[in-house]
């Protein structure tokens, strides 16, 4: 039996509670509909890996080059599982109490929109290789390409945003933010799956990097850890959704560790070499180096030490 106090208590706690799910609207609204699916949209990344990589990821080794049968037998595994999710993640932003043929309308969008992912997906594993081979050729601590793709944090996140970037250009909601999450919290890698990102992109390190929705990247650039790619300002809040808020970096760049670089108009020349810990805001011309001048290194005697 509860106490009179512990009854009123949590009959209080009750009341506020549901008060709060009708004043945020958050809950109300779309009750009767689902969001997507985490571990769903988890596995689809982990199915899709393991078409882009056959045997890397699999306890079943592969003694000859991949089938028809064996790719053809996981795609549609993967389409159908993605379908489900765009499905059901387009049908959230819609009205309630949609009629029968608006929701075959949705799901024959979701359908489309699948099918063109999926008639980019060996584009995307061409370009995901190059970024295997930039990885590769730019890190002479890497002993093999077989190394990167198992165990580089880097690889993987810009893997992740390039089946990401797809869906986001073709407007799902959700999906492609807890794709790009799911990597944030595995690598410590944020890549917006908005930001558009060139041929041969090299992530060292990586831990700590920031990269922005509007950021642009060129082709053959290498970043470091703790860099970011950000905006000089989100005070503007949801009125500044669709500007220009993040840099563009050139062909060719190099950012070192630390950098930070800032602002929708700021502009990094091509084959521009940025220094660690710098600040940027300001556009810098193609082909200049920028560093930090006068770093001093400051040094105190202990007399207790010895060797």
């Amino acid at each position: 039996m509860m106490t009179n106090q512990m009854d009123e208590t949590l009959k209080s706690t009750i009341q506020e509670m549901a008060d709060n799910y009708s004043a945020s609207g958050l809950f109300s609204e779309n009750r009767i509909r689902n969001l997507p699916s985490r571990s769903s949209v988890v596995e689809v990344l982990h199915g899709l890996r393991d078409l882009l990589f056959p045997g890397y990821f699999t306890n079943t080794p592969l003694w000859e080059e991949p089938s028809s049968f064996y790719i053809g037998h996981h795609i549609y595994r993967i389409f159908e599982k993605m379908k489900q999710q765009v499905e059901i993640a387009l049908r959230y932003h819609q009205k309630v109490n949609l009629p029968e043929e608006e929701h075959r309308d949705i799901a024959q969008e979701a359908e489309c929109i699948c099918l063109r992912f999926f008639d980019k997906l060996p584009q995307i594993q061409r370009k995901v290789l190059m970024d295997v081979e930039a990885c590769y050729e730019g890190d002479p601590a890497a002993n093999s390409r077989e190394e990167v793709i198992f165990s580089y944090p880097g690889l993987f996140a810009i893997y992740v945003y390039r089946l990401a970037h797809e869906l986001y250009v073709e407007r799902v909601p959700f999906i492609p933010r807890i794709m790009t999450e799911y990597a944030h919290s595995k690598t410590g890698i944020d890549i917006n799956a908005g930001a558009t990102i060139g041929d041969y992109f090299f992530i060292d390190h990586g831990t700590g990097i920031v990269i922005g929705e509007t950021t642009e990247i060129g082709k053959n650039v290498k970043i470091y850890q703790s860099v970011t790619l950000g905006a000089l300002s989100t005070r503007g809040g949801q009125r500044m959704s669709g500007v220009k808020r993040h840099p563009t970096i050139g062909d060719n760049v190099t950012i070192y560790s630390g950098a930070t670089i800032l602002g929708g108009n700021t502009v990094i020349g091509e084959g521009c070499v940025i220094g660690g810990n710098t600040f940027i805001v300001e556009s810098i011309p193609p082909r200049t180096k920028v560093s930090i001048k006068n770093q001093e290194l400051v040094y105190k005697s202990d007399s207790s030490f010895t060797e």
